[in-house]
Order: structure tokens, then sequence, then C-alpha cells
């Protein structure tokens, strides 16, 4: 006897090959057949009759660790049929931390992941994993932040990685990987991060190629005078070109500076790939993204951590000097004066409101109105940037996205931001956003090739054995949809909606959605 089997179904695999009706049956965590299974006992029957069935979507770009461990239910990811996600991105997460450093970088990443209990064990890869197995609704993969081990290594300093203290960097991500680490991550400007050099990143790569890792880069933004020609993507590309090691490009997508200029948006990469280099990337379906103001304030006010960040905010002549900085940045016309609080919980009354109308309404400047900010919710702050005004540059953007997505080095992500009443509505729809609404207006290419960059390729980018395919043997990961009618329904103004068209979720065997209603079953696991 089945536990489960999906029946009238339009299987798509997951290769990118053609669909095709058959059934399927389900033993336990995997799928045990597929074929014709009418009148064959089973526990439970789904009659996906006029629904699409493919594998459970795999979001390689993720912020969800720490909501994870507050509300495991996680249902804003799988309602969008999202059974994996990646944790550890763009250079920061809990593990591998001491106790202390484990409560120092919660405090200073509180604004984009919240609070998780402070006695928790995040001294290992392994340790860290075992918080989620068998008890969040999803599977987890997870990478090697960067920023995380260079905190445990050298402290919240601004201080170059010497000879021994890069030893012993190398040493605690080879643990890692031999704990099930499945990458390395860099950021763009999330401290400890970003005092790393080029060089050092080199070097640490060359490791993480020799152990069969793949090196997710959020191209980096701060400290560029520390970065080969200044950071961004022209350094990520050395520090593949120099290793030799895989490279993961996150989130890289056009915005309404460059909208519809795909080839020169991707030209630095597709002459790095013609010279010999294995770059993937990734892409959410929106205009515009959403972070953490702490993450824009200047390098030198962040040495010693947090709370020493804290006292500077608070002395009159350095808050001074930060918020100048902060109005004189090269990223301050758009980064800043435009930001939206998403996250403020001790203020939850600005959630909603944008960064110049609160400088406005107490009279002083924007810079100055941040910093305040940032004190009164002691860093626990998190905002989103609007979209455009111009309607064509965001429908720009969008094609870009479902172009983009039709080579054959994209897959999809989310980029998951949940904190707060006014999340990114990414965090609710990016997947059902391009599988239906994009996919439905540009068609650039089939349904089987979109259901692909969101399943199979992933799992073979990032070593995910036996998920992203419906095949037998594999896990019974399986997301059942109409292709027809699938939607987001997220937007800027009203985040928190679930989309509609995705009926039933399965992870590991088990039922999650069930007809759209969340079942309760925690089934994930911390994989691979």
């Amino acid at each position: 006897m089945f536990d489960i089997i999906i029946v009238n179904g339009t299987i798509i695999d997951g290769t990118g090959k053609p669909k095709f009706q058959s059934d399927i049956g389900i033993k336990g965590e995997r799928i045990e057949t597929i074929d014709g299974l009418k009148n064959v006992a089973s526990k439970r029957v789904i009659d996906a009759t006029n629904l699409i069935v493919a594998p459970g979507f795999i979001d390689t770009h993720t912020h969800s660790e720490g909501d994870l461990l507050i509300n495991p239910e996680h249902q804003y990811g799988l309602r969008q049929g999202i059974t994996t996600e990646l944790l550890g991105i763009d250079g920061m997460s809990y593990a591998p931390l001491s106790h202390n450093n484990y409560l120092t970088y919660r405090h200073w990443l509180s604004g984009l992941l919240g609070y998780p209990p402070a006695d928790l064990d995040m001294s290992s890869v392994s340790s860290f994993k075992k918080h989620y197995h068998n008890k969040v609704s999803i599977n987890t993969a997870y990478l090697i932040p960067n920023g995380t081990v260079r905190l445990e290594v050298a402290g919240f300093k601004d201080t170059p990685l010497d000879s021994n203290k890069m030893r012993e960097y190398k040493k605690l991500v080879e643990k890692g990987f031999d704990e099930g680490a499945v990458g390395f991550s860099t950021g763009s400007s999330y401290y400890p991060g970003p005092w790393t050099s080029t060089e050092e990143l080199i070097e640490i790569c060359r490791l993480v190629k020799d152990l069969n890792g793949v090196y997710m880069s959020e191209p980096r933004r701060a400290n560029p005078e520390r970065a080969f020609k200044g950071g961004g993507i022209a350094e990520a590309l050395e520090i593949t070109e120099q290793s030799g090691v895989k490279l993961h490009i996150a989130h890289y997508r056009t915005d309404p500076t460059n909208a519809g200029d795909i080839k020169s948006h991707m030209s630095l990469i597709d002459n790095s790939k013609t010279n010999g280099s294995d770059v993937s990337l990734d892409i959410y379906p929106y205009p515009s993204g959403s972070t953490i103001p702490v993450s824009y304030i200047p390098s030198w006010a962040q040495d010693g951590g947090p709370n020493k960040l804290l006292k500077r905010l608070k002395n009159p002549s350095e808050k001074k000097k930060i918020a100048d900085e902060l109005e004189q940045s090269i990223n301050y016309s758009r980064q800043v004066e435009e930001m939206i609080f998403s996250y403020s919980p001790n203020h939850p009354e600005l959630e909603g409101e944008t960064l110049p109308d609160l400088a406005r309404s107490k009279n002083i400047s924007i810079g100055e109105a941040l910093c305040d900010l940032l004190v009164s919710e002691d860093l626990e702050l998190g905002y989103v940037m609007p979209p455009p005004v111009n309607l064509s540059l965001w429908r720009q953007v969008s094609k870009d996205c479902m172009e983009l997505l039709a080579r054959d080095d994209y897959m999809v992500c989310s980029d998951i931001t949940p904190a707060g009443s006014m999340p990114h509505p990414r965090t609710y729809g990016a997947f059902p956003r391009i599988l239906g609404r994009l996919h439905r207006t540009y068609n650039t290419m089939s349904l089987e090739a979109l259901v692909h960059r969101m399943t199979q390729r992933p799992a073979s980018r990032f070593g995910l054995t036996h998920r992203g395919k419906i095949h037998k043997g594999y896990f019974a990961d399986i997301t059942i949809f109409d292709a027809n009618n699938v939607i987001d329904a997220s937007t800027y103004d009203d985040p928190k909606q679930y989309p509609s068209g995705i009926p039933y979720v399965i992870v590991n065997g088990k039922i999650s959605i069930d007809n759209e209603v969340y079942t309760g079953i925690k089934s994930g696991k911390a994989i691979p």
C-alpha cells in the first residue's frame, strides 16, 4: 500500500523534458513509482486533474534562518511551492560561532533575521543543522558565511587575516563542509565580512574549490578600496578566475537604471565564462530590494561590533560624522533617501513610513534621523526600497527577468526577508509571480524549462542529492499547481498575502499544504 498516490496529473519532472501524463506513488519519504495507479490501494489519493505535478521548488537565496527558529511553519515559503531553502547567504548567519559571538551577531543581524532564542548552540554547522532537522516545514541547506567565520576567528574588528587567523579560518570552513555545508558565501555590506580583501577571499576560495563547494557572491558594495577593481561583479569574477571555484552570483538583475540593456549587464560575466569560468546566477522578479540600514553605517563605525556602534551613535560628535557620511555616500540618492521602513519593532507605527518623511517630521537631516532610529531600535531595523514610479521601467525589468531566466545559467530565488508588517513582497510571492504572472505575460521559455530553473538546476548546482526531479527513489518533495491560474497576491503596499493556484505541497512524503490549507506538519530536513 502507498502512503500517497497522485493521480490524473500532468508531470513536469524538473529535467526540462516535455510534460507527460502519469500517476505517482509515494511510500515514506520517497517516490516509489511513476506509473498508472488507478484503483491501487493508498492511504491518501490526490486527484491532480488539470494540474501540474512538479518537484518542490528550491530557493537558492533566503534569509529565513532566524524566523524559522521562531515560526517553523514557514507558510510564506511553503505556499509558494518552495520545499527547500538555502541558508547562510550573503556572508552572514549564525554558524560556526561560539556562544558570545552568536549573541553578538544575533544582535547585529536582528533587523533582518529577528531574535531567535539566545540559548542555541551555533558552534558548528552540525549543531546549526540540528535546530532545523525535522523541526521546521521545509528542507534547509547551508552555505558557510564569510562574515560569520571572520567574526569567530578575528572578532568584530577591521584587521587582516594573518597566517594564524587564516589557518583557523580554513579549518572552520573545512569542518563545515565535512558536516554538510554546500557552499561558501560573501555579502555586499554585511559586517564584519567587508573587511575581507579580495586576496584573502581568493585564498579561501581555493580551499572551497578543493572541497567541491560553490562560492556564492552578493557583489561587494562596502570597502571597495580593498577589493579588485572596486568590488562588484569584477571582484567576484576575479576570485573565480584566480581560484577556479564555481561561482554563483546572487540576485543579479537589471533595475530601473539599466532596464533593457541585458547585453551590457551580462558582458563581464559572459566574457569570463568564455574564458573558462564556471558561473551561475539567480534572480527574483521585482524592480527593487530590501535589507537592513545598519549595513550602510560607515566601516570605521562598525569596528568593535554592535555595542560599540551604538555608543558611537549616541555620542554627538561621532553621530554627526556618521550622519554626514551617510548623506555623502555614493549610494545616498536612492538606497538611503528612499527607504521605507519594513520592520521597526519598538515603533511599529513607522512600518510603511519613509525615511525622508520621518526626517521632515523631526526637522532633522536624513542621516541624523536614521542614526536616531537605529539607536531607538537597538539596531533592529529593516527597510524596503520602493518600486519605480515609471511603470514602463518596471515592466521592462520584469521582461528582463524572464529573458535572463531563459539563459542556461540562471535559476529562481526569492531573497525572503520576513521581518515586520511590511516585508518585501518577494517574501510571499516570488516563485508564483514568475511561474504565473510573468510566464504568462512574456512566455520567454516553456513551462518545462521554467520549472527546471526552479528544481533540478539548483539541486544539481548545489549538490542536493536525490532532490529536484520527479524520479523513482528521489525524495517526495512535490509541488502541485494550476498553470493557468497560479498567481502572486503580495504587493508593496499589502505584502503579507499568500498566492493562489498552488493547492498541494509535499515535503519528504508528508502533505504540508493540503488543498491550500496548511496542515501543521513539519517534515523538513537539514540536507543534503
